[in-house]
């Protein structure tokens, strides 16, 4: 059995290696850039009009004119136009290039037209005011995006600004979720007496989906002979394995000995922590394997502290650490890294964590009333209000 720490550094030493594929713009949203952006421009491209109202020339306004001839209009989308007495001026639209003799835009707001005559009606004025200089966001050539990073809606904005139309991502590893159990029943089926329905698969896969991943569920019954035929058959699609259950010590755990067989390495086998202490994680034949407990809090927990951490850090993406700080005493007794559920709250801009220990790691309907797990050490029993520890969120605040 190894520390939650030793864990942890095992399965982030053995990580996955990532390709890369070319996706549509508009289909990028939540994956990992695969390439460093440059711009193809300078940006803005031009001195750009960042205000509606009229363009000057500001030597024009130094010798004391206050009213200027209007001598055209400059919309936006429009090529440039030229003022032809630098005593006029221009109306000038938000976006809009500046117009050729000019170099000061004034808003309509501090503005009076009367007959096409713009009159200023404010003293002070800046040189260069309202205009939005060219390349003063970045110069052509310049590194605009850097990989790897997770695209969101602002990063598609500055892919579309450089004719991006399909762009180098990281491909996510091909992932199968195996449920066994000969309890477990589809979800559309009514359970007897004995059986349940299969959830765990469906968790975990709705997790994956939350970080725009995708991944295929499947159920093996608790038979050694065709865990092996069927983990055999997943080996030649898939690049990673996470299993829900079979991993104990009971008579019916075959998961250890058919991954065994079947050429992967175990690196460890149970963890010092609750929930989720039968974990047991390995990797051979270039493939990678975390195989956790039944239990549907034990699954779920180690999902968001380990297998997450690991799929990120696989695209080159390094997790910010969360901390909480504990709302009331808690006490745990086994020398174990305890998952403590929590749910938090904002208060005066910290963090909170209230305890919401449910009723242990098959209480999985008391998932739906926390946010996280708080992660308390294994060296001590006593924890008190107002210490902070690490945590591991599932969902917002």
């Amino acid at each position: 059995m190894v520390l939650v720490s030793q864990a942890t550094d095992i399965i982030l030493k053995n990580l996955y290696t990532a390709k890369t594929n070319a996706i549509p713009l508009e289909m990028c949203i939540g994956h990992v850039l695969g390439e460093h952006i440059y711009a193809d421009r300078d940006f803005p491209p031009f001195d750009r009009v960042s205000m509606d109202g009229i363009a000057i020339a500001f030597a024009a306004l130094e010798s004391g004119q206050r009213s200027f001839s209007i001598e055209g209009i400059q919309p936006a989308g429009v090529a440039q136009h030229n003022l032809s007495n630098p005593k006029n001026c221009f109306e000038v639209m938000t976006g809009s290039i500046l117009p050729k003799g000019t170099d000061t835009v004034i808003r309509y707001e501090d503005i009076k037209i009367e007959l096409g005559v713009a009159t200023i009606l404010i003293d002070t004025i800046t040189q260069g005011q309202n205009i939005h200089r060219r390349g003063t966001d970045i110069v052509e050539g310049g590194q605009i995006l850097y990989e790897p990073c997770i695209l969101s809606a602002a990063e598609v904005a500055v892919l579309a600004s450089v004719g991006k139309s399909n762009v180098i991502c990281k491909k996510f590893p091909a992932i199968a979720i195996i449920a066994t159990g000969d309890e477990l029943v589809a979800v559309d089926q009514i359970p007897q007496a004995h059986q349940i329905r299969s959830s765990n698969s469906l968790a975990l896969q709705a997790s994956l989906r939350a970080m725009n991943i995708p991944a295929a569920t499947f159920h093996i019954q608790d038979d050694q002979t065709q865990i092996e035929q069927e983990l055999r058959k997943l080996f030649t699609e898939f690049d990673v394995l996470i299993i829900s259950g079979g991993v104990s010590k009971g008579k019916f755990d075959f998961i250890p000995d058919a991954l065994a067989n079947l050429g992967i390495k175990k690196k460890f086998h149970g963890v010092q922590q609750r929930p989720g202490k039968p974990f047991w994680f390995g990797v051979g034949n270039g493939k990678t394997v975390f195989a956790l407990p039944g239990n549907p809090v034990s699954t779920y927990m180690c999902f968001y502290r380990f297998i997450k951490p690991w799929l990120f850090k696989s695209m080159g993406i390094v997790e910010t650490p969360l901390t909480a700080i504990l709302k009331s005493d808690f006490t745990f007794a086994p020398p174990l890294t305890h998952f403590l559920q929590v749910q938090t709250i904002v208060d005066e801009g910290k963090l909170i964590a209230v305890p919401e220990g449910g009723k242990g790691s098959g209480d999985f309907a008391n998932l739906s009333k926390v946010t996280g797990f708080l992660e308390l050490p294994e060296d001590r029993s006593d924890f008190s209000a107002g210490e902070v520890f690490p945590y591991f969120p599932f969902r917002p605040f």
